[in-house]
């Protein structure tokens, strides 16, 4: 019996490649399946399965994963308003995590001797699905075509259509990934250091003028209503919320960060609704949580979302930082009211009945009505008490101040 592979598959150029090469030349019975992270619409589900058929490959699976993309994944990222180098809400990163454990998950249910991935030997994808896999299944052997031959899109194209498989060779100016969580833009302007991408190149065009406002309710965290309309789950919230301020071109932008294999890149992204959901969220966690769980959380979710961007996914320290910013949302709950214009937005203020500015205990640089101005001088005698006695010493033995 020729054993079996199941090869995360795109339709793209290099799975395709992949499935093909996988069949005839290493003799496997090839498994392809695409996990659906909130970016493909119906019909280009079936235009990928009908790829796969082409193919010749013995099954193909569409798994929508887009819920527990959101309860794995995105729900951490909203709690710890992960921006990576405070411009990028991890688009793709997050999107490849649940696709490995996807894979991962499916070669279990087939017992398939192997799992294979697409991606070449430049990006970081190829860490990601590489860290899931092995992780989840050990002694599986995970192949990968295109980064082990370092093929060419021209050889690829070759192989191709010399097994009478019809290629589309003209590639695209821009190169588009689309998920729940954002859309990735890359071109010739984000090979070099220096450009923006023009408006044809950003999949959202904008068509709103003008400005409108809306109001986003949380509860404990999680965005549950747009404009007092309530959604059954939070990614039909998100899907309604892009609906509305991606017309504007709002979250577009171009991130500079560091690969997991050192070198430095850029990417374009538009994701209007992530940013709002990140921003509004951030504002209202101002108003309701303390000083200290403001900053606690804000040390834990930098480095959350840069294990998350590396593949650390299944390090068990991401299971109990995820506890932590889950046990930070219990008074995270209000209605956020935006501004939305052209290319940006603006947070006008929160209501939540959990708001620590509260005029029960005084007026910031008006009134206070918890303390008086006596208590006050006495704090701020034992608050400086340690700083007094150092710079008192230092004087007496004439040693430099800090």
């Amino acid at each position: 019996m020729k054993k079996k592979v199941v090869l995360a598959f795109s339709g793209g150029l290099d799975t395709s490649y992949c499935a093909k090469y996988l069949s005839d030349e290493c003799g496997y019975e090839v498994h392809t399946l695409t996990v659906d992270t909130g970016g493909f619409s119906a019909e280009e589900l079936k235009d990928i399965e009908q790829r796969a058929r082409q193919l010749g490959v013995t099954s193909h699976t569409t798994l929508d994963y887009t819920r527990p993309y959101y309860d794995k994944v995105i729900r951490y990222l909203v709690y710890g308003n992960v921006l990576k180098n405070g411009t990028y809400p991890l688009s793709v990163s997050a999107e490849r995590m649940v696709q490995a454990l996807a894979t991962a998950e499916h070669a279990r249910k087939l017992s398939a001797e192997a799992v294979a991935h697409g991606s070449t030997g430049a990006g970081n994808d190829q860490v990601r699905f590489d860290m899931i896999l092995s992780v989840l299944l050990p002694g599986v052997e995970i192949i990968t075509p295109i980064r082990d031959k370092r093929l060419s899109r021209e050889e690829e194209v070759a192989y191709l259509a010399a097994k009478g498989i019809p290629v589309n060779a003209e590639k695209a100016r821009y190169s588009i990934n689309k998920g729940l969580w954002g859309t990735s833009v890359g071109g010739k302007e984000t090979l070099q250091s220096l450009g923006m991408l023009p408006e044809e190149a950003w999949p959202t065009p904008v068509t709103k003028t003008g400005s409108e406002q809306v109001r986003l309710t949380f509860e404990q965290g999680e965005l549950r209503s747009i404009n007092n309309q309530k959604f059954e789950h939070p990614v039909s919230a998100i899907r309604h919320l892009q609906e509305i301020a991606g017309p504007y071109g709002i979250g577009r932008d171009i991130h500079v960060g560091d690969t997991i294999i050192g070198i430095k890149g850029r990417v374009g992204f538009e994701a209007a609704a992530p940013l709002l959901i990140i921003k509004s969220h951030h504002a209202l966690e101002k108003h309701v949580l303390t000083k200290w769980q403001l900053y606690w959380k804000d040390q834990l979710a930098q480095f959350y979302g840069n294990w998350l961007h590396e593949g650390q996914y299944l390090d068990p320290v991401m299971r109990d930082m995820e506890a932590f910013l889950t046990s930070t949302q219990q008074r995270v709950t209000g209605e956020v009211h935006v501004q939305l214009l052209p290319y940006r937005f603006q947070i006008l203020g929160i209501q939540s009945p959990f708001d620590l500015m509260s005029a029960e205990f005084g007026t910031y640089g008006e009134m206070n009505r918890a303390w008086t101005g006596e208590d006050v001088k006495g704090f701020t005698r034992i608050f400086g008490n340690q700083a007094t006695m150092y710079h008192r010493i230092g004087e007496r033995l004439k040693t430099p101040a800090s």
